[in-house]
């Protein structure tokens, strides 16, 4: 039998209860119920057991330095689109920071009052909340991040460094975001390239395989392709599956218009654009009309063209397409606008970016 005391209250217990100062390095889940109250529970050390992509470690090494001087607690944000790294990244984070003897604790309900029970915990420790948007609702009728505030103003409750992953920007409060006082970083997370497409794929295929690289990079000029997709991908592959077979199985379905970016690339230099185009490139039977502007964003010629005809260009990096297969159309604006004629060299198709969240200097 062991007796607990907490405060004036007394409690029995049958099983071994052991007491300590400060959490022990491990990974813990921040739970509830109305009968105890909060709690943590083990739960299994966070690893990062593959090879990580892009400039992760960099980052990571960044994040902990900065914690360390730090006076304060710290809070990170990792934003962007669904499977293309935000939870590896905060993975590799809590695995660095319990290599180096912080614990951590991995929020993922919306408990009434957790703010005051994390405040509780008075030590050094990292604070995960995956998919902090979806979990952590922010409206009018119900601000559950708002309730969080004062948390991450790490004025009480000892240091502690903040992780937040989010899927959607406008999901965040707007005392969050744009407050580096509370969340000095934000990483934003981007598709992979073309070179990491290939890299990823030549160190997953077996070599035997390594033929629909090539197609499989293709793909990936037109539609977005996260990991979670080159994953699937690569399983496939694989099997034997060639990938103009593997695409039509998968779950990886073209229900959206893709943006892109246009230019038209003349001869003498010239070069005619249109930013955030929307279109279905795998239309084989189909044909677009584009309107290109002028540098000044002025409407300057209709370019006719053939899907058919599109493919991607490595060295480019874009879906291209001769000039001699298009069909240009000065008509419209001859009376409007002086154009100087000449050859049309390739139109190219490239996917927008995003427009960046960060100040470019």
């Amino acid at each position: 039998m062991r007796v607990i005391r907490i405060g004036e209250r007394y409690s029995i217990s049958t099983d071994e209860v052991e007491t300590y100062d400060l959490l022990p390095v491990k990974t813990y889940v921040v739970m509830y119920n109305d009968k105890e109250g909060f709690y943590l529970t083990e739960h299994t050390n966070i690893e990062v057991c593959e090879k990580i992509y892009g400039v992760h470690e960099s980052k990571v090494k960044k994040v902990l330095h900065a914690f360390e001087r730090f006076q304060r607690s710290l809070g990170t944000i990792l934003s962007g689109d669904k499977g293309i790294g935000k939870s590896v990244f905060a993975k590799l984070l809590c695995q660095k920071a319990l290599e180096q003897g912080d614990p951590v604790l991995i929020v993922d309900e919306a408990y009434r009052g957790i703010a005051r029970f994390i405040e509780k915990v008075e030590q050094e420790c990292v604070v995960l909340f995956d998919e902090f948007d979806k979990t952590f609702k922010s409206n009018k009728e119900n601000d559950e991040q708002a309730k969080l505030l004062s948390l991450f103003d790490g004025t009480a409750g000892g240091k502690k460094m903040y992780i937040v992953t989010c899927n959607e920007l406008r999901g965040l409060n707007d005392y969050i975001v744009n407050r580096p006082g509370r969340f000095h970083y934000h990483f934003r997370f981007e598709y992979p390239t073309a070179e990491a497409v290939r890299e990823y794929l030549e160190d997953k295929l077996e070599k035997q395989f390594y033929g629909e690289i090539e197609k499989v990079i293709e793909f990936a000029g037109r539609v977005n392709l996260n990991y979670d997709c080159l994953r699937a991908i690569t399983f496939e592959l694989n099997q034997g599956s060639a990938f103009a077979e593997a695409i039509t199985e998968l779950n990886i379905l073209n229900v959206d218009l893709e943006e892109y970016d246009v230019y038209l690339y003349f001869e003498n230099g010239e070069v005619f654009h249109r930013y955030n185009y929307r279109t279905n490139l795998y239309e084989e039977r189909g044909y677009d009309w584009i309107s290109m502007q002028t540098k000044q964003g002025i409407s300057a010629i209709d370019v006719k063209f053939e899907k058919h005809h599109l493919h991607y260009d490595m060295e480019k990096g874009a879906v291209v397409i001769p000039g001699d297969l298009l069909l240009l159309d000065y008509d419209d604006y001859e009376d409007d606008i002086k154009i100087e004629k000449s050859v049309a060299k390739y139109l190219a198709f490239v996917k927008s970016k995003r427009n960046s969240v960060h100040y470019i200097v």
